[in-house]
């Protein structure tokens, strides 16, 4: 449009069309103008009609954007204030990412417990259990580490670990173990201690920087029971080998031992011995 004099005058837009043309509200926009976080960029005197301009939609999209990472409208004005970058969003936008990927992996992991448990539940008083069996298992020597993580950070763990003997060069003359040292369930705190069998010495790091050092999981008269399933199933091994411990009056006497004998990328899935000592 033009102005007095002939003069140019920068188009503007009603807030309806403003709206329209943007893909926000006319709600989310006028409460954005109340809270003097996007002024309008004409408000007529007669009618209070407010009007925008395309100059402002790079604002819109900023606003948005802080809006969905979760910052409250006092740091959003702040933000804006400060007239953030690109770079510096999509900076944000990163971290705001990485955190949503550990909420749906934390809900995931949870989602997998629950029907973990369910499973447990269904097969009670139901199907027989797995089958226990008595094994003099012979001690393992390899390479490896042991660690405190969380309960999320058990995979994490095991393929750094994992990935460190690789990167070595080491050939595995076994399948990958677990052994589990804790005297009580801590899901905040797992004591693991992560062994690749093999004759290689050990050096250097793992890629997250823990040190590949010796490891040994000494021989023990064990029971022992092999699972078929996913990972967040091995519940029902533990508590099928619970039940034996229970039937036979024997004490456990060791931590727990897992051996992977086949991936979750293998064909037929996962499985798993699970071996727990037997106390004198």
């Amino acid at each position: 449009m033009l102005g007095d004099g002939g003069r140019k005058r920068a188009v503007v837009f009603r807030i309806g069309e403003f709206s329209r043309l943007t893909l926000v509200p006319v709600t989310t926009l006028r409460y954005y103008a109340d809270l003097g976080i996007l002024v309008p960029a004409y408000v007529d005197p007669e009618t209070g009609y407010r009007y925008f301009s395309a100059e402002q939609v790079p604002l819109v999209n900023r606003l948005l954007v802080l809006k969905d990472l979760g910052l409250s409208l006092g740091e959003v004005k702040a933000v804006v204030a400060d007239e953030l970058g690109p770079d510096e969003l999509r900076g944000m936008l990163r971290l705001k990412r990485a955190e949503i990927g550990r909420r749906v992996e934390e809900e995931q992991q949870r989602l997998d417990r629950v029907e973990a448990r369910l499973r447990l539940i269904e097969k009670e008083g139901g199907m027989p259990g797995q089958e226990i069996v008595i094994k003099q298992v012979q001690a393992v020597r390899g390479l490896g580490c042991r660690d405190t993580v969380d309960q999320m950070g058990i995979g994490p763990m095991f393929g750094d670990v994992l990935g460190g003997v690789m990167m070595q060069g080491a050939t595995p003359s076994g399948p990958p173990m677990a052994v589990y040292h804790d005297p009580e369930f801590d899901p905040a705190a797992v004591d693991m201690e992560v062994l690749i069998p093999t004759a290689a010495p050990p050096s250097g790091a793992t890629p997250g920087g823990r040190e590949i050092v010796e490891c040994v999981v000494p021989a023990a008269e064990a029971a022992v029971t092999v699972h078929l399933g996913p990972y967040p199933t091995l519940g029902e091994a533990y508590q099928a080998l619970l039940a034996w411990f229970s039937e036979q009056g024997r004490t456990v006497g060791g931590p727990a031992v897992e051996v992977y004998l086949t991936g979750p990328d293998e064909p037929g899935g996962p499985v798993t011995e699970v071996r727990l000592p037997i106390g004198a």
